[in-house]
């Protein structure tokens, strides 16, 4: 089958860095699903992944936590799934990835992709919503009720971005809360205007006067989404005692006094994706599930594609040039590829 992978370190523009490949069909293991790939999305985990872990030698390592595309093959303890069913899902961090024509999936990281979105449409969106999803429902225990949190507020750090765009509908879809984003250019700013927040701020100017200017007094939770290391003094400042911060980014620890949350008595909240499939916990099933409400909403008209870049097809070169625009860190929604 056809990938693309790597062997040996490189970075970005190295002739090693990513290479069109031909390699031996997978076959589905007893929970899986053999998957024949239609479109993929590029998260910044791949670019984290191609500069952490080298495969052993004489191995490949295949990228690619986003992927849509139909059913081939079924393992001897799947059920609930079908051959030739369009399927959307992340898969597990330590499987090969989607950037090949075939991929074994545990089925039960796995839902059935809304028909009304195209397949590169669909590809935007696992990841991301999973990611979105866990940490508002699952870490900061949301009600998902659309009167639940009137009056109260959540600002979100890096809105215009992969996780923000779907984070941003989510909390409007689900929940009654007012919804401020935060963004630094105008074009990120209509973005995430258009996805649905009550209010954007400029993360590159002091937060609190900017919300004392919306005539709103503090937040009950805050969302990192990226260099939160920049901005967490600024966000202790602006949450209400007895709030609540989560994030999802690698920030330095030096720079978080997490000492600065006790006066507040504010709690942390961490959140990955690839938790559940990490460790095989006992609701790994809670991602395909939630996948699933994912495609409702989507077919309910209360979720859309975050797909903003579309790289054409999937090969070695695409790849890279995806990997080049997330690390420039000016990224609107989601880059996806699609067949080869």
């Amino acid at each position: 089958m056809r990938a693309v992978g790597y062997q040996r370190s490189a970075e970005l523009g190295s002739p090693h860095y990513l290479l069109d490949l031909e390699l031996p069909e997978p076959q589905p293991g007893e929970h899986d699903l053999l998957v024949r790939l239609e479109a993929v999305a590029v998260n910044p985990v791949d670019l984290k992944v191609r500069q952490r872990e080298v495969p052993p030698a004489g191995g490949w390592r295949v990228l690619g936590w986003d992927a849509v595309g139909r059913v081939q093959a079924l393992g001897s303890a799947v059920s609930g799934f079908t051959p030739g069913e369009r399927v959307w899902y992340a898969g597990s961090l330590p499987r090969q990835g989607s950037n090949a024509e075939l991929q074994r999936v545990d089925h039960r990281l796995v839902a059935a992709a809304p028909g009304s979105l195209s397949a590169a449409e669909a590809a935007a969106l696992p990841l991301t919503a999973i990611t979105a999803w866990e940490l508002l429902f699952d870490r900061l225990r949301l009600p998902q009720h659309p009167e639940a949190g009137h009056g109260q507020a959540l600002l979100v750090v890096g809105a215009a971005g992969g996780v923000g765009s779907i984070l941003v509908q989510l909390l409007r879809a689900l929940t009654g809360l007012t919804v401020v984003g935060t963004a630094s250019r105008p074009e990120s700013r209509a973005w995430v205007l258009a996805l649905g927040a009550h209010h954007v701020l400029n993360h590159q100017l002091p937060l609190r006067p900017q919300l004392e200017a919306l005539g709103i007094g503090g937040v009950e939770w805050a969302v990192g989404l990226t260099h939160t290391d920049r901005h967490f003094e600024a966000l202790v400042d602006v949450l209400r005692p007895q709030g609540a911060l989560a994030l999802i980014d690698d920030p330095d620890p030096a720079a978080l006094n997490l000492l600065a949350l006790k006066r507040k008595s504010l709690s942390l909240h961490w959140e990955f994706m690839f938790t559940r499939s990490l460790f095989g916990t006992a609701d790994m099933a809670e991602q395909g599930r939630l996948l699933q409400r994912l495609a409702d909403l989507v077919e309910g008209g209360l979720v859309r594609s975050t797909l903003q870049d579309h790289r054409g097809r999937i090969n070695a070169a695409n790849l890279e040039s995806a990997h080049r625009q997330l690390a420039s860190g000016h990224s609107l929604g989601k880059v996806v590829l699609e067949g080869f």
